[in-house]
């Protein structure tokens, strides 16, 4: 850039800087994310400084032409600057924070301990004890240091009177602290936002959304409002999790799918004007689509539900390519809904979700998006179900805490406190609250018998509210309190009806029979939006899986054994070897939750884990989905009926040029002779 701009260089202390942001003369540009700093963060910020420690540089930009700003989060209004404003690039945290400090913001109540020389935030403890002051007192505009002074001196400290002053002084300099400041003159705003996401990033790259806020931001002045605008309003309808990056991964999946991978970032930041205004109209009539479905048709109330906001994505994308005031038929519609609950299930994106996205966002505007999405995820005739085993051992960090939500819900489970509907229970946080049916309490009296992992099971969690768990359930076993619950709502929530079942000797009873209950209401609700297709005689899945198969074949000879795998997609055919010693050593593995690599020739296969249990292994034009049983009982039944090793057919030399399928282990074949 040369002579066209300059660099200038100079220093200002805390005190002036706090005033020019008061005055305005201090701003905050568009391109600016929010304050995030917690008060634990704040009180090393002033204890650095207190400590004479380097606290960094601060970067602005000073420009003729105007620029789209954000609201500091200082707690006040920012007068009107009779000059030109610096715009802050970095150092936003920093200068938030001592602001905040040395104007008493509430939530920088910054304590600091005369004796330790410790700082934290305020709290109950520390104002009852005379040893810790306000950082503010000490360094505030209307400061009386010499009775803070006087006033520590009958505190019964371990340290001379001298170093109290001594230790006050050097406190109260922290607003004469320096800090040095360089300033960007004649930049363009395009440049600032590339400076701001490299500084920002400490010469590695920052996330993608965050180098497409800049971007954008650069290039359409208040379009961060509207992002901010669109996740506020669904925040206020429980779906905070739809924030500001979120938006910004939809609108890049909104663009051209093209070749093998989704439209990145780079596509993004390169679009035209128009062309990024018409996609983000797409994702918002996605969006008014999508969660009202999730809301008045699946009852999901709240994101905090929801395990893999990914899923939510192609439903987007789809409503969002529809026109406006399209009618959806009611089939597609279920079925989209079918697949996201198959989809949060089975995890699909818990791994790799860009690639899992790519084939799924790519079959939306085919003739069947339903079936082609299901055959993606793997779901055979028949659909998926439930089964109590699925259940066993699940805490409230699995997927499966929504569907018992979910199940509840849909039974018309009500709360026992007020008898409203379960969705009154969200709390503050948004999220359902939820007891144990069996108090931790309860159980522990009963000396070691059982663990916490038992305990803390999810076939112990009923979603009530915390009424209901103080004033109704406390430490009381279910059999002192389920005699007020009735039968329906009991059964609405999966109750077990054996009074064994309910005292706390019986509770391994209960979680077995609580299991077997819960999985039954989810299988019932993920079979009222199940396609009809998935158990007809003519599925699209049928012709999506056209020209794919899977064969494994065991083969015996010369003191050697070969699992063979032969798979035609595309019209073409692989084959690949693999010794069953080796594959039944990765699968130990995955029983340990390990994933490893599986030598196929002289290559290797990986065979990756999955949270929910199953386990996926690339050979040649498939990734083949399946659970780790399926997996032992398809080894066992290749080699039930082992064939001469001479008739092996020989493995394909070259890797499979094409992008991978998903194929269902369960839909593979052992050869027939």
């Amino acid at each position: 850039m040369g002579d066209k701009v300059a660099v200038e260089r100079t220093n200002r202390d805390v005190r002036t800087l706090v005033t020019q942001i008061a005055g305005g003369e201090i701003m905050l540009p568009e391109i600016q994310r929010g304050y995030v700093w917690k008060a634990s963060q704040v009180a090393r910020l002033i204890e650095s400084l207190y400590r004479g420690y380097p606290a960094g540089s601060l970067l602005f930009w000073k420009t003729g032409q105007a620029a789209e700003t954000r609201g500091a989060a200082i707690g006040m209004q920012q007068s009107q600057p009779s000059v030109m404003p610096l715009y802050l690039l970095d150092g936003q945290q920093r200068l938030t924070s001592l602001f905040r400090v040395l104007t008493d913001h509430q939530e920088a109540q910054v304590v600091f301990n005369i004796e330790t020389e410790a700082f934290q935030n305020q709290s109950a403890a520390t104002r009852r004890n005379s040893k810790w002051i306000k950082v503010y007192d000490v360094v505030g505009p209307d400061a009386d240091v010499f009775a803070i002074h006087g006033a520590l001196k009958g505190a019964g400290l371990a340290i001379p009177e001298s170093e109290i002053g001594r230790r006050l002084s050097a406190l109260q300099k922290i607003s004469q602290r320096d800090f040095h400041m360089e300033v960007l003159h004649d930049f363009d705003y395009e440049e600032v936002a590339d400076i701001f996401v490299r500084v920002n990033s400490g010469g590695r790259a920052l996330k993608t959304t965050d180098l497409a806020l800049a971007t954008l931001s650069a290039r359409s002045p208040g379009f961060l409002g509207q992002l901010e605008a669109e996740s506020a309003h669904w925040a206020q309808q429980g779906f905070g999790a739809l924030d500001v990056n979120f938006l910004i991964k939809a609108l890049t999946l909104s663009l051209s799918t093209t070749g093998k991978r989704l439209a990145s970032v780079a596509k993004l930041t390169a679009a035209s004007k128009e062309t990024v205004e018409a996609g983000w109209a797409k994702v918002q009539r996605g969006l008014a689509r999508v969660v009202p479905l999730l809301q008045e048709r699946l009852l999901i109330p709240t994101t905090a539900l929801v395990p893999s906001l990914a899923a939510l994505y192609p439903l987007i994308i789809y409503y969002g390519r529809q026109p406006e005031g399209a009618k959806v038929p009611e089939q597609v519609e279920g079925g989209l809904l079918y697949w996201f609950l198959a989809a949060t299930a089975r995890n699909r994106y818990g791994g790799a979700s860009d690639t899992a996205l790519t084939q799924d966002i790519r079959v939306l505007d085919t003739e069947h998006p339903v079936a082609a999405l299901l055959s993606n995820l793997g779901v055979g005739k028949g659909g998926i179900s439930v089964t109590a085993s699925d259940l066993a051992g699940r805490n409230q960090q699995s997927p499966y805490l929504m569907f018992c939500y979910l199940a509840a819900a849909h039974a018309d489970a009500t709360d026992w406190w007020d008898g409203g509907p379960i969705s009154g229970s969200l709390g503050e946080s948004s999220k359902p609250h939820y007891s144990l049916v069996h108090p931790a309490a309860k159980l522990r009296n009963c000396g070691s018998k059982y663990t916490s992992t038992e305990i803390n099971e999810l076939a112990n969690i009923v979603f009530v509210s915390e009424q209901t768990a103080k004033n109704i359930i406390g430490n009381r076993a279910p059999a002192a309190y389920m005699q007020d619950v009735s039968s329906s709502d009991r059964a609405a929530h999966a109750i077990p009806s054996d009074p064994a079942a309910l005292e706390a000797d019986g509770y391994r009873i209960f979680l077995a029979s609580r299991r077997a209950l819960l999985a039954g209401l989810i299988t019932g609700l993920l079979n009222q939006f199940r396609p009809d297709f998935l158990t007809s005689e003519t599925a699209p899945l049928e012709a999506l899986n056209a020209g794919k198969a899977l064969t494994l074949t065991g083969y015996t000879g010369a003191g050697r054994s070969v699992l063979a795998v032969d798979a035609e997609a595309s019209g073409q055919r692989w084959t690949g070897w693999i010794d069953p010693v080796d594959f039944e050593a990765a699968l130990d593995a995955a029983a340990t939750g390990l994933a490893s690599d599986v030598p196929v020739g002289d290559e290797a296969a990986p065979l990756r884990v999955h949270d929910e249990g199953g386990l996926s292994l690339g050979l040649g034009p498939f990734i083949i989905r399946g659970s780790l049983d399926q997996w032992r009982s398809a080894v066992k039944d290749a080699f039930a009926d082992t064939q001469p090793l001479a008739e092996c057919p020989e493995p394909t030399d070259d890797a499979w040029s094409a992008e991978p399928e998903e194929f269902l282990l369960s839909d593979a074949a052992q050869k027939q002779i």
